[in-house]
């Protein structure tokens, strides 16, 4: 009777175990290519441990060491370069195998700045990345991270590239700048190798952990289609959505790639918050119809060296974009903790370098924190929903090198369709063509504008589907001279019986309203087709150019039955109790107005706000702060994070923690103004620097040094 006991015992616990509810809870992350430290133990959910050919074991220590502080520990390594020099060194199998790097016209191989070059994923490469991927999930890791998968639009001139083409084509290879077929070929042939790679990579990875008794999930960190198609990298992007054992993105947009220029109104400038609104809007659009996981990525700094000021500017406005997709509540808070905690960056106006200031400091953590409470929402950010611009991995197959005069500056084809829309207050998505035979790709979308100038149909089904929106009653705008030299690439609609001078002839066509239909508004089954022989570029890099567009997106927007194209200079979305907030620059300069009482998290004394404000060009999220008799205790917002609460009907315990030597203030609600405020760590009273009640909103600001084993805070009322 006993044993049976026993056994029914373990059998719960078994089972209690195995439950998805006790699992790991892994909605915050930070990747890292150091072992464990208390002055960057950022306190997210997992840490992404970096690299694995540490000499003496040293990758499992790491692993340990975070795995031992209470982290999910997951892998990342580069699939595009390696980082390991043993195997062009000829450490691996005895052979080197420099022959394999990505080699541009002029002979050179393109590095990637680890002494290692970019390459081309050969079989043997492969064969010696699964021995990574194999020793990190022996380690214990519950996650593979493959990032950045990409090839070079200016490669293509290696002896292994070259093979890879005769295999794939059954053709001697073509030097990709000597014709646009050759271009678009190449480009083409980039994109099928490294999704290939991933494809067999990711096969390997779930077939090995499922022999160990264990299902290790696979991502891939990439940034978004329109920064690799504005930097010309070729990369599988969305076909990666729909591949077998591909779990999630981590969608890798940052001030980095959001800083790139991009056209508004006749100028071409950094509009860091537009471009990253866009940028992650383009990564959901990937993701959303497949049902993967998606982490959103922001960097507190960036990989080139400038200020301090211009760091903490646009880490605001790259973390505000990325919080008005509210259907996303998965983020990785930053790469390269050691990097934004022990680096020296210049001071505004001087050659002077610095360590992170404790404002900064205490400001990220606070908006890092934000992100481990952030929650999902239902709601929509403010302004008139499904106007959308229809975008393709063909983008990346046609701007480098370029021929017969074809120029597309800083991707201004695309960026004319969605800038006019964004900067007036209109929240325009992306609908990504690969996506459209899923049913979910155009469910909410009224308004699909669109151009052939920048991107071509990857198949004939893309007509099809397209032609079947718009008769059940969607509304298209397609823009576009179609007098690029792409037009005429060995492609389906002018090979194998077909004979289309362009890929829109065959749209049109479908649409049932000519093959070169004029420049007007068709009535095509229950919806409307409009054309207009003018490329999207022109709308941007034109001053006023695009007053007409925004007239027949208006109309369109009618014709769909959508109602009034409601413009504006603002964003704002509620989530739970925060309010994210951006405010449009460069045309109307008026303010925007958060009502009522908030903590603006942007600064870093957490101060109470009564109908806060912000100008044209500012961004801001807001914790609403609870209103009502009832004042329940709880922090509302901190620059650590909260663990381990205790409550009774005359007092409030919990513990914070951070990494050392940085600063924590923290805002509070309690039902009474506080008695007693006690702070201690390891046993030792701790000196708290702020005790501030504030009656009007009922709350407690409270500050002390932060350090990493935690701080035990007590308060009595």
């Amino acid at each position: 009777m006993v044993l049976a006991s026993r056994c029914l015992v373990a059998l719960a616990l078994t089972c209690l175990l195995a439950s998805p509810i006790l699992a790991q809870r892994e909605k915050t992350a930070f990747q890292v290519a150091d072992g464990w430290s208390e002055d960057f133990d950022v306190r997210s959910d997992v840490a992404i441990v970096y690299g694995i050919n540490d000499a003496g074991g040293k990758f499992r220590e790491r692993v340990k060491s975070w795995r031992d502080k209470g982290y999910a520990v997951h892998f990342m390594t580069g699939i595009a370069w390696g980082q390991y020099q043993d195997y062009f060194l000829g450490k691996y199998d005895g052979k080197t195998h420099w022959d394999e790097g990505q080699v541009m016209r002029n002979g050179d191989t393109i590095w990637h700045g680890h002494n290692v070059p970019y390459i081309n994923p050969s079989a043997n490469y492969l064969k010696y990345m699964k021995s990574h991927v194999k020793e990190a999930i022996d380690a214990g890791v519950t996650a593979i991270h493959l990032e950045e998968p990409e090839y070079w639009a200016r490669a293509g001139y290696s002896s292994s590239f070259k093979n890879e083409w005769k295999s794939f084509y059954g053709t001697e290879w073509r030097p990709q700048h000597e014709s646009p077929d050759a271009t678009y070929l190449s480009n083409k042939l980039k994109y099928q190798l490294y999704y290939n790679a991933l494809k067999e990579v990711f096969s390997y990875v779930k077939t090995y952990s499922e022999s160990k008794g264990k299902r290790v999930k696979c991502y891939v960190p990439t940034h978004s289609l329109l920064n690799y198609s504005s930097w010309h990298i070729v990369s599988p992007e969305a076909s990666l959505a729909s591949l077998p054992g591909m779990d999630g993105y981590i969608a890798q947009i940052w001030t980095g790639t959001s800083r790139e220029p991009v056209h508004f109104n006749g100028l071409a400038k950094e509009r860091v918050f537009e471009n990253a609104f866009l940028e992650y809007g383009s990564m959901v659009s990937m993701t959303a119809p497949t049902g993967r996981k998606i982490f959103f990525l922001t960097d507190p700094i960036e990989d080139r060296v400038k200020t301090w000021d211009d760091y903490k500017r646009n880490y605001q406005a790259t973390y505000t974009a990325q919080l008005l997709y509210p259907m996303v509540a998965d983020y990785e808070v930053m790469p390269w903790p050691p990097r934004i905690y022990r680096g020296k960056y210049k001071i505004e106006g001087t050659d002077k370098r610095q360590g992170i200031s404790p404002e900064y400091a205490t400001q990220m953590q606070v908006m890092v924190n934000a992100l481990n409470d952030m929650p999902l929402s239902k709601n929509k950010v403010s302004g008139s929903q499904g106007v959308d611009v229809l975008v393709s991995n063909t983008m990346m197959f046609q701007n480098h090198p370029t021929h017969a005069d074809y120029s597309d500056p800083y991707l201004a084809n695309f960026y004319g369709m969605a800038m006019p829309l964004l900067k007036r207050g209109v929240p325009v998505g992306t609908v990504h063509m690969e996506n459209l035979s899923n049913p979910n790709a155009l469910k909410n979308t009224k308004v699909l504008v669109m151009s052939y100038a920048n991107m071509k149909p990857h198949d004939v089904m893309v007509h099809d589907q397209l032609s079947a929106w718009v008769k059940k009653g969607g509304v298209l705008l397609y823009y576009g001279r179609d007098n690029d030299a792409f037009q005429q690439v060995t492609e389906w609609w002018n090979s194998h019986g077909n004979t289309f001078k362009t890929a829109s002839e065959n749209l049109f066509m479908k649409l049932g309203i000519g093959a070169a239909p004029a420049d007007t508004v068709y009535k095509v089954g229950k919806g409307y087709v409009y054309r207009t022989t003018r490329d999207p570029k022109e709308l941007v890099m034109e001053i006023g150019g695009d007053k007409e567009f925004l007239r027949l997106v208006t109309e369109a927007y009618a014709n769909a039955g959508a109602g009034t194209l409601a413009f504006k200079n603002n964003f704002v979305l509620q989530r739970g109790p925060y309010t994210v907030a951006a405010v449009m620059d460069e045309g109307d300069p008026t303010p925007l107005e958060i009502r009522g009482q908030v903590i603006d998290l942007f600064d870093p004394t957490l101060p109470v706000r009564t109908d806060a404000k912000l100008l044209p060009g500012q961004q801001g999220v807001f914790y609403k702060i609870p209103t009502g008799k009832n004042h329940a205790p709880g922090v509302l917002a901190a620059a650590a994070r909260v663990t381990g609460e205790k409550k009774s009907p005359s007092g409030y315990s919990f513990v914070v923690k951070s990494p050392s030597k940085t600063q924590n203030i923290m805002r509070l609600t309690l039902p009474a103004k506080p008695k007693s405020v006690r702070a201690s760590g390891k046993g030792n009273a701790i000196t708290i620097t702020k005790n501030e009640w504030h009656e009007a909103s009922h709350t407690l600001l409270l500050g002390f040094e932060n350090y990493s084993d935690g701080v035990d805070v007590k308060i009595e009322w």
